[in-house]
């Protein structure tokens, strides 16, 4: 059996929490997107940060030792300004409730970007920034409450940081949304035209996209039609990859980016169980019977093909008693 990205032509990777957190790199990561080259498999980065332009992202990720040039990397800020540009006619004001990187790519489609509501904008857009205070989201909501279009570059609530866990794009969005009692058109991940932006760019016919969140990166790559894998190093656990939703689920769970080495092990069903190498896994009414540890991730490969075998439509996330007998 050979290793799992031969089966692949390039691979769609997310950045926070798959390549890095915060300013560092994730440890092992540099070195398998290095050595994906040498396969013949092309590399794209689909980000939903918006704070940093894409030559801003990719010489950070050359910094880091990774393989990125300018255009490798595709933004939710391009994506969100692109969107912009077909709701608004050329020269349209539009408050820009984010970074300069992200007023730059509206400045890019004709448009011009404003900072206060009192200059009656026609459309907001709002995408992540740490700069960010109480009075740039009340500015936003002052003029989405008045009527003009909202966008938004992303929806994700949490952000991976050396630290730990810190509030995202979705979170600020939330509080606009609180304040105005209106949604906004969402321009990035979990929306297909992003990933196929990226695959088209890279003349890719096979990607594989990979993530740490399955309700942007797997979701995305999912209504993109291609195949996905969820890896470990970022927000989602195995936990949470197993009570998914059908549409959040996962082509593959890979522990990091090393994983793309290795042959990826059979999912293999008989008499009512599933076994993943030497793990086995049986859906039992709302639980999941598991002959494995914890600590094997094939365990837990082998509980999802279970349990998402007895759910296979599930609209909302389900939550299963795990029981091991290791």
């Amino acid at each position: 059996m050979g290793a799992l990205i031969d089966g692949f032509d390039a691979v769609l990777s997310d950045l926070d929490g798959v390549v890095y957190a915060g300013p560092h790199a994730i440890p092992g990561a540099v070195d398998a997107l290095k050595a994906l080259a040498p396969r013949g498999v092309r590399l794209g980065y689909v980000t939903n940060n918006a704070s940093r332009t894409p030559a801003e992202v990719a010489a950070h990720l050359r910094e880091l030792g990774a393989p990125a040039a300018d255009d490798d990397v595709v933004s939710s800020a391009q994506a969100g300004a692109d969107l912009l540009a077909q709701h608004v006619p050329a020269g349209a004001r539009v408050l820009v409730t984010g970074s300069a990187a992200l007023a730059r790519e509206v400045e890019m489609r004709g448009l011009v970007p404003v900072r206060s509501s009192e200059e009656q904008p026609d459309a907001v857009i709002q995408g992540f920034s740490p700069d960010l205070g109480w009075r740039d989201l009340a500015e936003a909501a002052y003029a989405v409450a008045r009527g003009a279009l909202w966008i938004a570059t992303n929806t994700d609530l949490s952000i991976p940081q050396a630290r730990g866990m810190a509030p995202g794009n979705g979170t600020l969005v939330a509080a606009v949304r609180a304040a105005t009692g209106r949604d906004p058109l969402v321009a990035g991940k979990p929306e297909a035209p992003l990933f196929l932006a990226a695959a088209d760019r890279l003349g890719a016919s096979k990607p594989l996209v990979v993530g740490d969140r399955l309700d942007t990166d797997i979701l995305g790559g999912n209504r993109a039609g291609f195949a996905t894998a969820a890896v470990l190093t970022g927000v989602d656990t195995p936990e949470s990859i197993l009570a998914a939703r059908a549409a959040e689920r996962p082509s593959f769970i890979l522990g990091t980016l090393d994983d793309f080495f290795a042959p990826y092990p059979e999912s293999v069903a008989h008499d009512g169980a599933w076994r993943v190498g030497g793990a086995v896994a049986r859906a039992e009414g709302a639980a999941v019977s598991v002959e494995g540890e914890p600590g094997d991730l094939n365990a837990w490969r082998a509980a999802c093909a279970a349990w998402w075998e007895a759910h296979p439509d599930a609209d909302l996330p389900t939550a299963p008693e795990v029981r091991w007998a290791g």
